[in-house]
């Protein structure tokens, strides 16, 4: 039946290989198990819940992903993603996390309409790539300096905003070692560094009394205090329009980045080099982003930590679907995610920044034009607390600078029109 489903011999696999590839690639993103709940749980929900909210939507956009388009990528809550939910949209504008989710629904929906109608080729195709890059790497500067707080190293200052913090206490001294080991890891490609450095972290921590364990497994929390608690009437707000748009256009440019990668190194595109069943693909990523707000989760987006299952032989679908078994298993290991300390997540949450940020560099910098731009959206993000002003940012000052240096035809209608509303939005509705 799994050969007639998933045609492995076709793709020259086996349903062992695709098990060691469904694993290996669990393994690699299984921090967001750790990392998702605390952060969400800033916002007021209930930490266990987001825990049984996070392995549900992993699991259900992993199997649909892997059911539907038969591809051997798998889906999570995305990092980023879940900050700008936590630190802009509920801590920094004010509104409700239930808000939040309804917000993340609708931009699920507006994806998988997109998805359907095939317009999302055009938007991506009409922005320009350096303007792409700069988003990555803005919310990689975003990360950077909330896994610095969370770490203690940098701390509020009344002077000068930020100054740095007591670096002889325990968090900044366990964050710098776990950081240090998941770098160091991941330079002797061991499987799961990122997991292995927040649990490294989590272990001293407890020897040093610094938090507490009850046990490793159970049964799952109730996911009763999240489930279906999302308030779209108050996400429909002209105020959360520009929040709407920015969960959309970075999960937009963070699924379609994904498949063409994880594809591409998997030798699964075609002679042209395009993606087949790329339309399938969009549609399970959008399904499991209005699946998972239903549930309690932060958008779900594909995870390019699929290569890691992709590099030992995964092809085909069955491998998510492999992936999406391990998150209903991790269900029952609630005990350990709550004895995580925020500090033991910073260091993943650097990590991620680093690679985030890594496409900078084949930004053309001897072009001022593109090399301005391009820094006002990345440091707009951290400095403004906001993936959606850094992105509003970004398109306004591409287009103003290319319009004042004559460079007209650097710009396409998407790029005006956009442009336009964003300047409507900050104008207006700040």
């Amino acid at each position: 039946m799994l050969e007639q489903y998933f045609k492995l011999s076709a793709h020259n696999t086996t349903i062992k290989t695709e098990i060691l590839a469904g694993v290996t690639t669990f393994l690699t993103m299984a921090y967001i198990l750790f990392i998702n709940p605390n952060m969400l749980a800033e916002t007021g929900m209930d930490k266990g819940a987001v825990f049984v909210a996070t392995c549900l939507a992993g699991a259900i956009g992993s199997a649909i992903m892997g059911l539907l388009a038969n591809y051997p990528i798998a889906l999570a809550p995305g990092m980023g993603l879940n900050a700008f939910f936590t630190y802009t949209v509920v801590l920094t504008m004010g509104y409700t996390w239930q808000v939040g989710l309804g917000a993340v629904f609708l931009s699920g929906l507006i994806f998988f309409c997109m998805s359907i109608f095939k317009i999302r080729e055009w938007i991506i195709n009409s922005i320009p790539l350096p303007l792409r890059s700069a988003i990555s790497a803005g919310i990689g500067l975003f990360l950077a300096l909330i896994a610095l707080t969370k770490a203690e190293i940098v701390v509020a200052n009344p002077d000068t905003l930020v100054g740095l913090g007591a670096l002889n206490k325990t968090a900044p001294l366990l964050a710098t070692f776990g950081f240090a080991l998941i770098v160091a890891l991941t330079y002797r490609k061991v499987t799961g560094a990122v997991m292995i450095g927040i649990l490294a972290v989590t272990v001293v921590a407890l020897a040093l009394g610094d938090t507490q364990l009850d046990g490793v497994i159970s049964m799952p929390p109730s996911l009763a205090p999240t489930f279906m608690q999302l308030d779209i009437a108050g996400a429909l707000d002209v105020g959360l329009i520009s929040v709407i748009f920015a969960f959309l256009f970075v999960d937009l440019f963070d699924t379609s980045g994904t498949l063409i990668g994880v594809a591409q190194r998997a030798k699964l595109v075609d002679e042209q080099g395009n993606l087949p069943r790329l339309g399938r693909a969009l549609l399970a990523d959008s399904t499991a982003t209005m699946a998972g707000s239903m549930i309690g989760a932060s958008t779900t987006t594909s995870y390019v930590e699929s290569t890691a299952g992709t590099a030992v032989g995964g092809r085909t679908g069955l491998t998510a679907c492999v992936v999406a078994v391990c998150f209903l298993l991790s269900l029952f290991f609630s005990p350990l995610a709550a004895a995580i300390p925020l500090y033991a997540t910073a260091p993943a949450l650097f990590f991620v920044a680093v690679l985030m940020t890594s496409g900078l560099a084949h930004i053309d910098w001897e072009d001022i034009t593109v090399a301005a731009p391009v820094v006002v959206a990345a440091l707009a993000m951290p400095l403004t607390f906001s993936i959606a002003n850094g992105i509003a940012f970004g398109f306004i000052s591409w287009t103003l600078i290319k319009v004042m240096s004559g460079r007209y035809k650097d710009l396409n209608l998407a790029m005006w029109v956009l442009s336009s509303l964003f300047v409507l939005k900050l104008g207006f509705f700040p």
